[in-house]
């Protein structure tokens, strides 16, 4: 039904590929009706039309792979609902591996998909042969199986997403133009188009490979490029049946679909080629790029290795399709940290047809109750900042991250390309050390030294990689000595105005209405009682407080507190990130340097653990935080920029007689780990609160005025005690190595995963925080009363699960006056 062309809706969605279309279907699932949905074009003619609609539901995140789960649901009973055909088959899907390497990852991708409830069978090459009668297996040395995933007609399928959203009373309009975002008073309110302006109390941005130029309309930054995706459909072919299940050869970046009885053959080459430097035409509409054998033709002769049949096949169609990838190949969802009532959904990297259904909903959720319902971290937008919207910084990234869908996920894995990108005061002085550089939030960070003569890169394992060595000397040196680390790349946020204590003590859990002086570990929490963040909160004045929080959280953080300062309050936050280096002076004899360097009096009388003070070091001046996230003595100096070197130079010239090193990210996370503190992002996420965590202490329940999520806690606590909880764990055999993601077994029976993990040398053993999950209770009765195993690439290990650290559990060492020196455990 034609529709008269609107001048208000409550909703108006950019963009009329699948992602719109889902978006629209599940806001009228939610009672959400008056929406309006544009297409530049027709609907599906950007991107989605050419995508090849594999629908494969692992992903290393739970909820990620939750969403894509909910996607298979909707796509088997849209066409009861709505009339038209997905195209969905649920045909099942192979990966085989040609290495041993590459069998270890699916290994782990099978432990991974048992601890998120996917079916999922590790087989043998004869298993995958009599799967897909039509590939050769001479070279495999095994595959994995997963009956539920399968494929999708992208076209059909957007189409009856639209048909649902049209029932649930949607106005749809092909052919319209987006002009402009209409702003007013940091709000977005509306949209410009060449038929007319529409007032609107939330704009969607689903354009696709538009996106980042919608968002650039409004001062919004959508980081994504576009890059040539190729496949090729062939005529028939013996013994491609109907029913044969996608199958997938990542070793040859290589994937295949039945098509009318020949096959889809695709992939994602490791040097990508990026499309569109000069802006994407308006009017490309079901276009395709020209063919390009040459980059096509590494997928192509290991297709034919894979299927030899493919040397005498037709070749009826050769598809060269840009879609949009992202600098880590998430896509992008959420709420404009630039820009309230203006959401974005979009860059899909290959992954929307799969992702579309479950990101639709996640993304109306959000709308609907203006924050998410489930923790989306791995693609929130906030996880971004705006430099990383450079186009040169976007062209460089996304020749990598098309390839990352095939390439081999080693643990601690880095992106090489585009970098070096932000580089602390220290990076010259650091590298000329042997610093083995990695990248978050765009800066370089130690992640080890190597020692003279040492290489200093990483040589990518699964089994011991050549930094453990070099990770061994820096723990030594941390526990038994004194270390430095440089964790400049920490946001630092500013929070000033007569109401700054205020608002911050509404907001974080813990109290910070502390005397001048004073640092606060909290978190901060969501309504649900969930962490949207933990971080440490330093009272510099009665009106001033700075915080310090993980890299990756600056623009999420920032975003988090703005949004929750109350319009007639008086407080005010300013990022100084770049303002300050932070030297963290970790062990033992930290006190012993510093005395040396400054006339500030570093008792424990004198400055008690988590206390701030504005010290003398050398020339310099600068804040000592008495805080540790390695649990030792220690302090972080928070340095202005200028002063950042002087001071690093004088610690140095100092430290020699007490043994200073210098020491990176790998023995910093091993440390914490061994410690049992929790990380942002691992422990702690939306989806869990204190009472999981293990962190109830710091939370102030009974503080005037409460805080967000207080009430939530109130319920968590009055119930029979947490369902899921946070613990530590250590393997009892000593050589094995744990990277996280495995699954944790209790008599048997998959109980959790482990969340972070490291070689914990203190402990001459690997060192783990999981998440153990029991409907009845996780108490220390359950913990007690089992025998627990790690599954690491199909061989259970058996674990030891600790509620306190094993390692000084009193922490004696890190508030102790005088600490002894003393060999580690």
């Amino acid at each position: 039904m034609a529709h008269e062309f609107p001048t208000q809706a409550r909703i108006v969605i950019v963009g009329g590929g699948i992602i719109g279309c889902s978006v629209a279907y599940h806001l009228t699932k939610l009672g959400w009706s008056d929406v309006v949905l544009l297409e530049q074009g027709q609907l599906s003619g950007g991107t989605t039309w050419h995508a090849a609609g594999l629908v494969g539901q692992l992903r290393s995140h739970s909820n990620m792979t939750s969403l894509i789960r909910y996607s298979t649901q909707l796509y088997s009973e849209l066409e009861a609902e709505t009339g038209l055909a997905t195209g969905w088959k649920n045909c099942g899907s192979l990966s085989v591996a040609r290495t041993t390497d590459r069998m270890a990852v699916l290994k782990r991708t099978a432990a991974s998909a048992r601890a998120q409830g996917v079916e999922i069978d590790v087989i043998s090459p004869r298993e995958a042969a009599e799967l897909w009668p039509v590939m050769a297996t001479d070279d495999l040395v095994g595959a994995v199986w997963l009956p539920g995933d399968g494929k999708a007609n992208p076209t059909d399928l957007t189409q009856s997403l639209a048909k649902g959203a049209r029932n649930g009373g949607v106005k749809i309009f092909e052919r319209v133009q987006v002009t402009g975002i209409t702003v007013k008073n940091g709000v977005a309110c509306g949209v410009e188009t060449d038929r007319g302006d529409i007032a609107a109390e939330i704009v969607v941005n689903c354009a696709g490979q538009w996106a980042r130029k919608v968002g650039l309309m409004c001062g919004v930054s959508v980081p994504l490029h576009s890059a040539e995706h190729m496949y090729i459909v062939t005529g028939r072919i013996e013994g491609v049946h109907p029913d044969l299940p996608v199958m997938r050869d990542p070793d040859g970046f290589i994937y295949f679909k039945e098509e009318v009885g020949g096959l889809v053959m695709g992939g994602f080459e490791p040097h990508a080629k990026p499309w569109g430097m000069n802006g994407i035409p308006e009017n490309f509409e079901f276009a395709l790029l020209p063919d390009d054998w040459d980059q096509f033709e590494i997928l192509m002769e290991n297709a034919l290795v894979r299927v030899p049949q493919l040397a005498q096949a037709e070749v009826k169609k050769f598809y060269n399709g840009p879609e949009s990838f992202t600098p880590d190949n998430n896509f992008l969802l959420g709420e404009a940290p630039e820009l309230k009532n203006f959401y974005v959904g979009a860059g899909f990297n290959s992954m929307g047809i799969a992702s579309a259904g479950g990101a639709g909903k996640a993304l109306a959720e959000w709308i609907v109750n203006g924050a998410p319902t489930m923790d989306l971290w791995p693609v929130d937008i906030r996880r971004f900042a705006a430099f990383n919207n450079n186009p040169r910084w976007l062209h460089d990234r996304v020749k990598e991250t098309l390839g990352l869908h095939y390439a081999m996920p080693w643990p601690n894995r880095e992106l090489d390309t585009a970098r070096p990108f932000r580089r602390s005061p220290l990076y010259d002085r650091l590298a000329a050390k042997g610093a083995c550089f990695g990248s978050k939030m765009g800066w370089e960070r130690a992640n080890w030294f190597a020692a003279p003569g040492e290489k200093a890169g990483n040589d990518y394992a699964f089994g011991r990689q050549n930094w453990h060595e070099a990770v061994r000397r820096e723990m030594k040196a941390t526990r038994e000595a004194v270390a430095i680390f440089d964790q400049t790349s920490f946001a630092k946020l500013l929070v000033q105005g007569r109401d700054a204590c205020a608002v911050l003590n509404r907001i974080c859990a813990g109290d910070i209405n502390v005397p001048v002086g004073t640092s606060v570990y909290t978190g901060v929490l969501n309504a649900r009682g969930g962490y949207e963040s933990d971080l440490t909160v330093m009272r510099l004045g009665a009106e001033r407080f700075l915080i310090v929080t993980g890299s990756a959280q600056a623009v999420h953080d920032a975003d988090w507190i703005v949004k929750n300062i109350p319009a007639h309050a008086h407080a005010v936050l300013t990022d100084v990130t770049s303002a300050y280096a932070v030297l963290a002076l970790m062990g033992p004899r930290s006190r012993d340097l510093l005395c040396k360097l400054s006339s500030a009096d570093l008792s424990n009388a004198g400055f008690p653990f988590a206390s701030i003070r504005e010290i003398d070091i050398g020339y310099a001046t600068a804040y000592a935080n008495r805080m540790t996230y390695v649990g030792e003595l220690g302090w972080e100096l928070i340095v202005p920029a200028e002063f950042a070197v002087g001071v690093y130079e004088a610690l140095h010239e100092g430290g020699r007689e007490f043994g200073l090193a210098d020491a990176g990210y790998y023995a910093l996370d091993a440390l914490r780990i061994e410690k049992g503190f929790r990380a942002w992002g691992r422990e702690l996420t939306p989806d869990i609160n204190p009472w999981q965590a293990g962190l109830g202490f710091a939370v102030a329940m009974d503080k005037p005025g409460g805080f967000i999520g207080h009430d939530a806690l109130v319920e968590a606590k009055s119930s029979s005690g947490p369902a899921k909880r946070i613990v530590l764990l250590t393997l009892d055999d000593t050589e094995p190595m744990l990277w996280g993601g495995e699954l944790v077994l209790r008599d048997g029976r998959p109980v959790g995963e482990v969340r972070s993990a490291a070689y914990g040398h203190t402990l001459g053993r690997s060192v783990a925080l999981g998440l153990i999950e029991n409907e009845t209770g996780v108490d220390a009765v359950f913990l007690s009363g089992g025998h627990f195993e790690i599954d690491l690439a199909g061989v259970r290990h058996a674990a030891t699960v600790h509620l306190r650290s094993p390692y000084d559990p009193k922490s004696e060492r890190v508030k102790a006056d005088v600490v002894e020196v003393r060999a580690a455990a």
